[in-house]
Parts: structure tokens; sequence; C-alpha cells
């Protein structure tokens, strides 16, 4: 069975450049009758219903022609969700301006800042911080970040 996200990846992408959308990750879960190929995709905008049908159908038509996984599954294509996670310099940048919620190690030391994202560049980024002292800006270098996410204003 090839599972590999990567082969999978390499194969259905150029389907969802053609159809506008971004591969953002490939999951795979499961065995047997309950495995689960989910895609999930994005584009400038957001993704709606009819993307995730058109990148389903596109993407069921290559995976048959080429048949890489030589078990049943399910595939699933979902958008990355409005708190979707910030993992590459790409998502970064394009989070530019929005609330985020980062999750830093430093050693035995952990902390979380939430503020707006302001500045992203290779190795940190900037996130303005509110607190009882008024706003200011606050530099995290990137290598420190274990886990970071958009976070919804409300």
């Amino acid at each position: 069975m090839n599972t590999d996200k990567e082969s999978i990846a390499e194969l259905v992408s150029p389907s969802l450049h053609h159809l506008g959308v971004e591969l953002v990750d490939v999951h795979w879960s499961g065995k047997g009758r309950g495995a689960v190929l989910r895609l999930v995709i994005d584009r400038a905008g957001g993704v709606s219903l009819d993307d995730c049908e058109r990148v389903s159908n596109a993407v069921s038509a290559v995976l048959d022609a080429y048949d890489p996984i030589d078990a049943s599954y399910r595939l699933e294509v979902s958008s990355p969700g409005a708190e979707r996670p910030l993992r590459t310099l790409d998502e970064w940048r394009g989070s530019l301006g929005r609330r985020v919620n980062v999750r830093l190690h430093d050693g035995d030391a952990e902390r979380v800042v939430e503020g707006r994202l302001v500045a992203v560049s290779d190795s940190q980024v900037q996130v303005e911080v509110r607190d009882r002292r008024g706003v200011r800006p606050e530099d995290l270098q990137l290598d420190l970040v274990s886990a970071a996410r958009v976070v919804v204003d409300i």
C-alpha cells in the first residue's frame, strides 16, 4: 500500500493547481474498511463546498487512473478551517494582519503569545501584543515555535 503523503501530493498537485487551489496537507488514517485519505486544500478568499466537490471529483479520477493505493479507502476533501495551523513561511505570510496564537518552547519553559501578526521574515515573526501597558510589538523566533494557529476574531 503506497500511502506515502509526498507521493500522493505529487500525484494530485497538478490537478489542484489547475483548479486554482493549493494542497495544504495530506492525512492518511485508519486501516481496512475505515481507512481515510484526507486532503486539506486552501485558496485565496477561502474554500467553498463547491471547491471541495470539484477537487474530490478531479482527485478521484487521478487516483483511479494511477491506482497508487492498493487498499479500499474513503476520500475526504476539506478546508484548513477558521483556526488553521501555521506551519510554513507561506502560511505565516498569508496570515499577516490576522490574530495568531503562538506556543513557544525555550528549554523547559513554555509560553503562549497571542496578538496581531504584523511581520514575517525567514527566521522570526512579529506579533503586536495588547496588554495592560498598551500595544507593543514582540519578536518571536520561528525555531522556538512549537505550535501556531490563526485565531478567529469575534
